[in-house]
């Protein structure tokens, strides 16, 4: 009987078949190649880096140790900078006039140990305002890798399920794809040909087939990307091309020293403590990872990573870990201002259920989730109404912005207290650092362990010291901006100097008279018509310039007058204002409709209530219109933007009139941190400790009462 289909069927089947097996293993080995065009692009980025450091070292700078080297011969044959020399090899050093192999040797070895330290202070930083070619080529091979790890992963498990029985099937077909072969088989394996090969068309025609056109179509897309494609992808997921780039290339972003800062010992074990994700729905960051093994690991523990290191997030990933193994409840205790963003980040990067324990259904809601189990998201105010059986156990307490409770006598850290009685594991979070506050420190320390507590009080006068920091490190555990998120890309900070115009100049020396500090500290605001203000103008001319640049703004400031005189001067350009009278839940609504909103977008707020537990790094640009009191005020407010999985350069712009309150608080404040630095620690929470107090406040007004008179005396003697 007639086999029923042809040679020519047969070897075309065989032929589909073998191709697409093979272009599901390119598609499996293009990842491969990816990762490698990533360490090559980044090598190639870190070397360009390095060049343009070194062309600012003169070549004069070989001699620093007095070697005696001819620079002078160096300079007349090009080599004007390290770079030059860096560049060129010994033999042509050595053909210099005056220069001998030897010395040649010499040159090149200093060269090296220039480019060494360079290398070693050369970071990363990745920028949709940075275009670059090898910018540009390195996050378009990220970008290609990213999709080809997907691709490659479902390649591979196709192939697991389907290649053998297609390999053993096609060899059952081979027979039939010759004339010859096919008089000469036996009769039992053209059976086998002639019912491998309705096999065969059936694997094309259903699943296998499908997803391997599937995997294979999507492949070629990636290839035919452009890399404006890549950036609008690194615009949108900042964070996952950062942390491919450490996975791929560890140590390529200056932070691959895991440790952090921990004993020795105590880091051998957590790099050993498992960590469960499944039920994640983000990738952490190497540092985050470890952070949240660092907490798994020691139980009980005080976390105080700087603002925009993502606490809130390996908060999460210790929760999540802790479920897979068995732990079914959590509480979060956070002030009411952040409670929705609690439960908006938990939901949004976790499978773990949620309870808001707030409110007037707080009674209802806690019996709920003792029943049901998951996180109970709960504020310091509602902690009051806990009532949990004697015996009563929970998996973790998470206690954010835990300086709350530094104060062991308040309700609120009493109430906190009581219920830490009833759980596991404690997880302690805040972004204010506490070095400087030791105090504080230890106070949060005793409700965690209190053994470590007593056994640090008499040693808190050293609290920067190594001792001290190694005694507090199994419980308290701190990583800084610049340790860990060194591709951050920059911070431009601006300060923008307006004169003012004779309208406002008027009102502001009628303020200063009534000596009323907080009306004087408006200066440019608070006046009647804002086409006077100088300020006003130039925040103007900012937001748009942000517009044409495809930024969007935040407007900062502590009165909320001058938040009204903003929202009425933008107009259908500025969101709702955010301010102290709103309740968590509208809070986070604006700032998602600012998200979504178009370029130009300005988002005004009180730089007190708008300043603290938001994350809104769809903004690049901020103007805060009047210098604060204490710079951390302002810090805190350029963290909300500046934080991980910012794209942008962001751009700060600090609006002051000369001549006025303005020029005598940056005075004032720059040379109390000056004194400062002078004999403190530089660190974050040294600068917390800088402001202004009352009588500086005196002595400004007082400065300026007299400024004005001498101005005006000066005016009558010359009109006379």
């Amino acid at each position: 009987m007639a086999r029923p289909f042809s040679k020519k069927d047969a070897s075309r089947l065989k032929s589909e078949h073998k191709k697409l097996l093979n272009r599901l293993y390119k598609v499996i080995d293009e990842s491969k190649r990816y990762a490698n065009d990533i360490k090559d692009a980044a090598d190639g980025l870190v070397a360009q880096e390095v060049l343009n450091i070194l062309r600012d070292v003169p070549v004069e700078e070989l001699n620093r140790d007095k070697g005696g080297l001819r620079i002078k011969n160096l300079r007349d044959a090009g080599y004007n900078s390290i770079a030059d020399v860096s560049t060129a090899n010994v033999y042509s050093l050595a053909s210099i006039n005056g220069i001998s192999q030897d010395a040649a040797y010499t040159i090149k070895k200093i060269a090296q140990d220039f480019t060494n330290k360079a290398r070693k202070d050369t970071k990363i930083r990745l920028s949709v305002d940075s275009k670059t070619a090898k910018n540009t080529k390195l996050v378009s091979a990220i970008f290609r890798y990213k999709a080809f790890l997907s691709l490659s992963d479902k390649s591979d498990d196709l192939l697991h399920d389907y290649e053998q029985k297609i390999q053993y099937l096609l060899e059952d077909l081979e027979p039939s794809t010759g004339t010859f072969r096919w008089l000469f088989t036996s009769s039992t394996n053209k059976q086998k040909a002639e019912e491998a090969y309705p096999a065969l068309i059936n694997l094309l025609n259903n699943e296998y087939g499908t997803q391997a056109k599937v995997l294979t179509d999507q492949a070629s897309e990636v290839e035919k990307s452009e890399d404006s494609d890549a950036w609008e992808d690194f615009k949108q997921k900042s964070i996952d091309y950062f942390t491919t780039l450490e996975n791929v290339y560890p140590g390529i972003l200056g932070n691959s020293d895991e440790v952090y800062g921990l004993p020795e010992d105590l880091a051998r074990e957590i790099q050993d403590e498992c960590f469960f994700p499944d039920g994640l729905l983000c990738t952490l960051r190497r540092y985050q990872e470890w952070g949240v093994k660092y907490t798994l690991h020691q139980e009980k523990v005080l976390l105080g990573d700087e603002m925009g290191l993502g606490k809130t997030v390996q908060a999460i990933a210790a929760m999540v870990s802790l479920k897979n193994t068995g732990a079914t409840h959590f509480v979060v205790v956070c002030p009411a201002s952040v409670i929705t963003n609690w439960c908006r980040e938990i939901r949004k990067h976790s499978k773990l259920t949620v309870t808001k324990v707030h409110g007037q259904g707080r009674k209802y809601a806690l019996n709920s989730w003792i029943r049901s189990g998951g996180v109970a998201v709960t504020t310091y105010e509602t902690t009051g109404y806990f009532k949990l059986d004697d015996d009563y156990k929970f998996s973790m307490l998470v206690v954010d912005e835990a300086h709350y409770i530094k104060n062991p006598n308040a309700a609120r850290s009493k109430n906190v207290k009581r219920i830490s009685e009833h759980a596991e594991r404690m997880l302690f979070m805040t972004g204010t650092a506490l070095e400087n506050k030791v105090d504080e420190m230890i106070a949060l320390i005793d409700i965690l362990r209190p053994e470590i507590a007593s056994s640090v009080r008499s040693r808190a006068f050293m609290a920067t010291a190594p001792q001290f920091r190694e005694r507090v490190a199994p419980v308290y555990y701190r990583r800084k901006r610049e340790q860990v998120l060194t591709e951050l890309p920059e911070l431009i900070e601006n300060k923008e100097w307006c004169t003012m115009t004779p309208q406002e100049e008027e009102v502001y020396e009628k303020t200063v008279f009534s000596k009323n500090f907080m009306a004087i500290r408006r200066v440019s605001w608070n006046v009647e018509d804002l086409k006077y203000s100088s300020k006003a103008k130039r925040l103007l001319e900012i937001v748009e310039d942000a517009r044409d640049d495809d930024r969007k703004v935040i407007v900062f400031s502590y009165f909320l007058d001058t938040i009204g005189a903003v929202y009425e001067l933008l107009g259908p350009s500025c969101m709702n204002p955010i301010n102290g009278s709103l309740s968590p839940q509208r809070r986070q609504e604006i700032i998602d409709e600012f998200d979504e909103a178009p370029a130009g977008t300005v988002l005004p707020a009180q730089i007190q209530s708008g300043g603290t537990g938001l994350n809104i790094q769809s903004a690049s640009v901020i103007i805060i219109c009047e210098p604060q009191y204490k710079p951390s005020i302002e810090n805190q407010a350029i963290s909300r933007a500046y934080r991980m999985g910012q794209a942008r350069n962001v751009l700060v712009y600090r609006l002051l009139c000369e001549n006025s309150v303005d020029e005598k608080i940056l005075t004032i404040l720059e040379k109390k941190q000056a004194e400062f630095d002078a004999f403190a620690d530089k660190s974050v929470a040294a600068k917390e400790s800088i402001e202004l107090d009352d009588k500086s406040f005196g002595d400004i007004i007082k400065e300026e009462i007299d400024r004005i008179n001498a101005k005006h005396e000066s005016i009558h003697l010359s009109d006379n």
